[in-house]
């Protein structure tokens, strides 16, 4: 994957660019509808492409993980084939269920204990099984597994869940960096910037993500609890 910035306005911070994937190119800024698992909700795929003009759809790595689940993705080569959308895919590696489903999940240094939702059986995602599960999924980029900590928490619950979210980032990329696409398209492994309100663990948390030198980074943990200004706030120290 390849970022070209075309465009910066220099009475402000607006800036566009073109990311280009094996998949086809977006050009950014962007609206990227969510398909959670695999599809876009009452919308048809050619009106995707030809009335939205979509360039990019979102998967969920917990939802897809699930349902249609691993052994029907990879028979089919990947999300791509299973649903018949040939331009870029981003999944969400599900950190954000790990947040949500704080009734069902235990958090602990080797991963997150869940129960499904659908069902109840147990499962664990670890930073190296949520790797694997991308690369069956097939996503042209990857989001690293993390911890989306809720947006009231204390100063002392959003610094160990950032060290835990940092640790699980190094996992990521050791296994990303050990293993191979299995679809013949690239795929990008982006980290993702948590740190809560807080602005000295944001400020932590954007180097830590910027020292990995990825393709591209992600803000995490807005809009998870904390009022809006606040978000916005923590939108412009990253």
């Amino acid at each position: 994957m390849t970022f070209e910035l075309q465009h910066t306005d220099p009475c402000s911070d607006a800036r566009t660019g073109l990311i280009t994937t094996d998949h086809g190119q977006i050009k950014t800024p962007i609206f990227m509808p969510v398909g959670t698992v695999g599809s876009v909700k009452g919308v048809h795929f050619q009106e995707l492409r030809e009335q939205v003009k979509a360039q990019i759809i979102l998967g969920n790595t917990y939802h897809l993980y699930l349902r249609p689940g691993l052994d029907t993705l990879r028979k089919a080569g990947g999300l791509h084939k299973f649903n018949t959308w040939d331009r870029p895919i981003l999944t969400d590696s599900g950190g954000f269920q790990v947040f949500s489903l704080t009734g069902i999940r235990k958090l602990r240094e080797e991963g997150c204990e869940f129960r499904s939702h659908i069902d109840g059986s147990k499962h664990i995602f670890t930073p190296e099984s949520v790797m694997d599960t991308e690369r069956i999924i097939g996503a042209d980029i990857m989001m690293a597994f993390d911890e989306c900590p809720p947006g009231e928490s204390d100063y002392e619950y959003a610094r160990k869940s950032l060290q835990l979210t940092q640790r699980w980032l190094d996992r990521c990329f050791k296994r990303f960096n050990e293993t191979e696409p299995l679809y013949g398209h690239k795929q990008s492994l982006f980290p993702i910037v948590q740190g809560c309100k807080y602005k000295d663990l944001r400020r932590e948390a954007a180097k830590y993500v910027a020292d990995k030198g990825a393709d591209g980074n992600a803000i995490g943990g807005l809009a998870v609890g904390e009022p809006t200004e606040v978000m916005y706030e923590m939108i412009e120290v990253v």
